[in-house]
Parts: structure tokens; sequence; C-alpha cells
């Protein structure tokens, strides 16, 4: 008897829902047609307009269907493949200072394991090594930080430019010559992540956000030779934890110059597992919850497992081409005249549009800067985008010549330093793959010039004329840089110890010319 009124019942649901589902499918095919033109009912009032969409609407992506505002058919499969598509995309521009940090962190520790190894470039870096626009006159030197619970010393070395930058790409502290030290060298306790210990007195203390951190700092030649600076760093450098400062360990160096390093991030769909690992490693609270966001999105979630199916691994292909050539294109031709030194008269361009190393403007964030700069080049420090009359160093660079062309190596160019350049120190050009952004691997180890290099020709007005080509032009030797046939390049100029002329743009350097 149970049993027989349970079939019964349950015919009737069936029943039921079998009709209602015909009726459905029936309402939904009709309803079609009507859904544009629904009658009109004792409520129905005027619509302005803007708030509703048709139902059959033409996008970059294909023509959308719905039915009355929900989608049917292929349209959520597109919809969801675009937002994909675009959280990826976005990604990559948000995401790409985390990938680059993430770089230099395994190419350092492919030389030595962080807190007891220091890189030096004894002779100078030159274009073996992959490292983002590096210049070919200071003696590059860094190591890895890697915090655990409890404060790490740093004892740096003296006359130096030297910065801390964590996991995410940010900002933790200057030491040398803009830094608290003031050029003298001394002790600096950094502390981890959430420590609310105690901090003793002696030291310049600096808090990070995150576990690992990039310290980077950049010695100065005396009389051609790096030899000071080398012999400072290798008796003054350490890196220990609090608990061992009465026995700390001891360093270890290791001298990079010719070596192959690479310390660049990838521009394909692996620029997503770079940004994965730091997301896994590090407290979340040193990124913004938007950025955090942004990665989540695309599954790279803290605590998650970051394992892309087909579907997502094509979208992050296209999505990585895609943020690849917008960052090539905001650097080599920015449509921003804040990029520009003199806008409408000169290609020369700033890296820090604005003045700010955080990229921030009246209140907004320069997204498009942010990401082109972290392709382009690397370090973060205030001191890159102050106006620190005779310390520290300022750039420009360019990738085209005075008419807009880009720098071709096939072809040969004249730039003039005018007389009396605003440089306390000296002044340089160092040039560049455009693929790369490392220094352009030519026939010369160093593809740079400097004011300091032996015999260079100085004009009888105090001027230089510096040329860039394949060969150099008769009686130019000393005053060329080599270019590659068949290869763009870039280049930066720096001053050291900048002087108020270049602040106050009374100064600036001539623009790249075509002679041939």
């Amino acid at each position: 008897m149970i049993k027989f009124s349970y079939m019964k019942k349950a015919k009737k649901i069936f029943t039921t829902t079998v009709i209602g589902t015909v009726v459905a499918i029936l309402t939904l095919t009709t309803g079609l047609s009507w859904a544009q033109n629904p009658p009109t009912m004792k409520m129905t009032t005027e619509i302005p307009p803007g708030i509703t969409t048709p139902d059959d609407i033409e996008t970059r992506i294909g023509t959308l269907t719905f039915f009355d505002g929900v989608p049917i058919g292929e349209t959520t499969d597109k919809v969801y493949n675009f937002l994909d598509f675009q959280h990826a995309y976005q990604a990559f521009m948000s995401g790409i200072q985390i990938a680059s940090v993430d770089a230099i962190r395994k190419g350092i520790l492919e030389l030595g394991p962080a807190n007891t190894n220091a890189v030096i470039y004894e002779e100078l870096m030159d274009s073996t090594s992959l490292f983002l626009t590096a210049n070919t006159t200071s003696v590059y030197m860094f190591s890895w930080l890697q915090l655990e619970d409890e404060p790490m010393v740093i004892e740096t070395p003296p006359d130096v430019l030297g910065i801390i930058d964590d996991h995410w790409f940010k900002y933790v502290a200057d030491f040398g010559r803009l830094g608290p030290d003031q050029g003298q060298g001394g002790k600096f306790l950094i502390l981890p992540p959430g420590y609310e210990g105690e901090v003793p007195e002696g030291y310049y203390v600096a808090r990070t956000n995150t576990y690992g951190n990039w310290i980077l700092w950049r010695g100065f030649q005396v009389d051609g030779s790096t030899k000071t600076a080398v012999d400072a760093t290798k008796n003054n450098f350490r890196i220990y934890p609090l608990s061992q400062k009465d026995n700390p360990p001891t360093m270890s160096f290791v001298n990079a110059s010719g070596k192959l390093v690479n310390t660049i991030h990838r521009m394909d769909d692996k620029i997503f597992d770079e940004i994965n690992e730091v997301v896994q490693s590090e407290p979340s609270e040193g990124e913004s919850p938007e950025i955090l966001g942004i990665l989540a999105s695309i599954g790279i979630k803290k605590g998650q497992e970051f394992n892309p199916d087909a579907r997502m691994r094509e979208i992050f292909t296209k999505a990585a081409n895609a943020g690849s050539v917008t960052v090539k294109t905001i650097m080599s031709k920015p449509r921003d005249e804040m990029f520009y030194f003199y806008p409408g008269e000169s290609n020369w361009l700033n890296p820090f549009p604005g003045g700010s190393y955080e990229w921030v403007n009246e209140g907004a964030k320069l997204l498009d800067a942010r990401a082109g700069f972290h392709y382009y080049a690397t370090g973060i420090t205030p001191a890159m985008a102050k106006e620190i009359i005779g310390k520290g160093s300022k750039y420009a660079y360019t990738y085209l010549d005075a008419d807009g062309n880009p720098l071709d190596g096939s072809k040969t160019y004249k730039v003039n330093v005018p007389p009396n350049v605003p440089a306390k120190d000296f002044w340089s050009f160092t040039i560049y793959d455009n693929q790369t952004r490392s220094m352009l691997q030519t026939d010369e180890r160093f593809p740079g010039i400097d004011d300091n290099r032996p015999g260079i020709v100085q004009n009888s007005d105090g001027s230089y004329d510096i040329y860039f080509g394949p060969e150099a032009p008769q009686g130019q030797e000393n005053n060329w840089v080599q270019t590659i046939p068949g290869r763009g390049w870039n280049t930066i100029f720096r001053l050291y110890g900048p002087l108020e002329p270049w602040f106050e743009k009374t100064w600036r350097p001539g623009e790249i010319e075509l002679i041939e």
C-alpha cells in the first residue's frame, strides 16, 4: 500500500514536471518574438533611454543574443571567455612588477643562497648579463634577503646608492648616499611582516611587508677602477639574524662580470606562473586588494593550487601577447604628454611621468606608466623621481630619432651633448636591445659611453658629438657606440649628481639625428 501510494505520487510529479517543462519551452520559444515588444500593462511607464539594452547586440566578440537580458545559446560562453581574457590582460598589466622581482630573485639565487651570498660585478656589468637597463659605469652589487620570524641586520658599505625593495616590488628603504646613513655605511635592521617584538637601538630600522627582499647597491669607480667600491663591499657588507649579532656568519661574494645571469621575467603565458609563486610565498597584506582580486579572478589565489585548464592556458597566451605589445607601445611611443620632458619639441622621455615613484598623479594611479616601467626598468626608490640636487642620478630615454622614427642599427646617428652638462659627477649613454631591454650585445663588451672614457673628443665649444651606428665614422672612434644592422635599439642618457639646469629644463640633450 505504501509502495503504491509512493508510485502514484511520483507519477503525478513526473507528469506535472513534463507538462511544466513543455510549457516553459513553448513560452521561451514564442516569447523571443514578443520580448522586444511586450504588451502595455496597467503599471507600464516609459523607461528612460540608456537603461535597457537590446537582446541582439553586435560587439567586438561577435553577435550576442539574450532573452530579455538573459544570455542564451553560445552567448554565455562568449561573454565569459571575454571576461576571462580581460581579467588575464589586467593581471599581466598589474602584475608584471611581481613577475619582474621574482625573476631577479631566481637570478641571484642561481649564484648563491639568500642572506649569506652577495653578487658583485667586479669588472662592471657587461652585455653578457640579462638585466633590465643596467648601465656600463656603476659597480652593480646585489643580494637576496630572506626573513623568517626575527629581524635581520644588514651592514652596508660606504659611498653607494643602495635600495631595498620587497617581493611585491615595493619600496622598503634607501641606504648609502641617499639613505639615513648619508653615505657613511651603517647597520640597518629589517623587521619582518607582523613583527611586534623588541626593536633595539643603534640601527636604522625599516619594516618590510614580505619575507623575500631584493637588496641592490651601486658603487662608483675611482680613477677608472672598481677596486675601491668592490673592497668596500667585501669589507663591510653583511647580512645576519639579529640573534647572531655577536657572532655573525661568514659572507661569501661571487663575481658575476662576464657571466650569463638572467634576471628578466617571462613575457608569455608563463608570466602568470611567476606571479603565482610570489602570491603563494608572501603575506597578502603587502599587496593591494584590487591587484590580488584581479589575480584571484584568473585562479591565482593564496593557498589555492594554480592549475589552469587548456581553455585558460589559451586565454593566458592571448592575454600575454596583448599585454606585451601594450607595454612595448607605452614605453616606446607614449601618448601621454607627462612622459615627455619637452612635449612637442623632443623625443626624450621620463620613466617616472608625473614625478612619482609610485606613479600617482593628483590622487590617481598611472596604471599604464607603472606597467611600462616594470617592463623596461627595475629598482624602486623615491630618489629616482625626486629633485635632489647633486646626488643620485636622473634618466632620459628614447626609442626614436629626431624625426620620430625607430632607431635602426643599420643606420648612423649623431647626438650633441651641449656644453656645461648639469652633472656634478658625470654623464653617460647606454644602448639597449629593444626585445630584452638589456645591454645590446655587439662586438663591444660595454655598449655605452661616458665623459670619463679615455680619448673622448670634446668640441671647441665644450660640447660632445656622440655617434651610434654599425661602424664608427672616420676619426670618431672614441665618440662612437656600436649598433647591429637589422636590429632596433634604444638608449638612456644618465646624469650622475644632477644639477639645477636639468630640473629647470634650461639645459637639455640634443636629439638623435640620422646622418646617413
